[in-house]
């Protein structure tokens, strides 16, 4: 029996525990979206985790969906993110980037010539986005067709190698949470009938034509993939989740060298056994647990998982490996500062001892 103490391997990396910090987006990357120095104490913070995977990193400027948030596409942002990732690693941390382009998930005001977010059919997401003094409603995106196809999935390549430039020891691509990848999953924001839509398995087809890529270009070792069956974030809707994740894994076959499979479960166990059970490689599970430790520590002893990924908790106990190990106690957050802002909420938690 494994439990979160004892080390695992993912790709490459020999990591030392099973507790993984879960991408968090906190929107304190204003202007160019270079992360600076408080981003970098932040997660230097947090370098005890097994391995931390970052908040949503925008591919290219379409990509982007939310104000204040950074990206992987220009040489400062590269620059940028070489100071988290060394301050991570000076502290003995394991850092991977998540990849997320956003999708229909985005706003015109976010993008310099004022155009409209892209999605595999022209179906808005029914939410709004906050651009910094409202909430705005998402519109209807422009539907992508095979040249916007081919250039989202070399936008992540490009990315994918940026990262790696800039330190990161792998990538996660998102393909969860209602984001373009899922966009394409989904039968609800996908209604194309051609080659990437009208049945699971051509649904699955832009998700595994992202992932191939990516693996190509920089390792399938350093390659991660995140999932989220059944999720209703951000408007997105899937009438039959099982078989569309189980079309998926078919496609992915031949990819169980990927560094891992994060799946985040929404309240349907049953699809994670499944799920679990076809995929021969490393399993990651974000159980969406919040303090709550018992539930991600029970699926790595119970076989669930081979590790976890925690968010919420992340945010208020920077030692969070420690605090679990010593049974607590865990400090709660202050959801005011979760988006936004400086310091405070960001990196003024105190460890143990201070």
């Amino acid at each position: 029996m494994s439990t979160l103490f004892d080390p695992v391997k993912i790709g490459r990396l020999e990591l030392p525990n099973r507790l993984f910090m879960a991408p968090m987006t906190r929107s304190r990357v204003p202007g160019e979206g270079e992360p600076g120095d408080l981003v970098a104490e932040y997660y230097a913070q947090r370098a005890s985790a097994g391995l931390i995977i970052t908040e949503g990193v925008q591919p290219s400027v379409r990509g982007q969906g939310y104000i204040d948030t950074p990206g992987l596409h220009s040489a400062g942002q590269v620059r940028a993110w070489r100071r988290v990732t060394d301050a991570v690693h000076e502290r003995g941390g394991h850092i991977f980037a998540q990849l997320m382009h956003a999708g229909r998930i985005g706003h015109p005001s976010l993008y310099p010539d004022g155009g409209l977010p892209v999605g595999p059919s022209p179906i808005a997401s029914g939410q709004s986005m906050f651009d910094g003094e409202k909430m705005v409603p998402h519109p209807v995106p422009r539907e992508m067709d095979a040249d916007d196809i081919a250039r989202a999935t070399e936008e992540f390549v490009s990315a994918a190698r940026n990262a790696i430039e800039a330190g990161f020891d792998g990538v996660e691509v998102h393909g969860a949470n209602g984001y373009l990848i899922h966009q394409f999953l989904a039968d609800g924001s996908n209604r194309r009938t051609d080659g990437y839509g009208g049945g699971a398995e051509e649904r699955s087809r832009f998700a595994v034509e992202v992932v191939d890529a990516v693996a190509d270009a920089i390792g399938a070792d350093r390659t991660g993939l995140r999932i989220s069956p059944g999720v209703t974030f951000n408007g997105i809707s899937e009438s039959d989740p099982l078989e569309q994740y189980l079309a998926l894994l078919d496609g992915l076959a031949h990819r169980t060298d990927l560094a891992y499979l994060h799946l985040t479960e929404s309240g349907t166990a049953a699809h994670t056994e499944w799920i679990r059970e076809r995929w021969s490689g490393t399993f990651v599970l974000n159980t969406a647990s919040r303090l709550d430790l018992d539930t991600p520590a029970a699926a790595v002893e119970k076989g669930r998982a081979d590790a976890v990924a925690v968010a919420t908790a992340w945010i208020s106990n920077p030692d969070l490996v420690e605090r679990v190990r010593s049974g607590g106690p865990y400090q709660e957050g202050d959801r005011a500062t979760f988006y936004g802002g400086g310091r405070r909420g960001y990196t003024d938690y105190a460890a143990l001892g201070a």
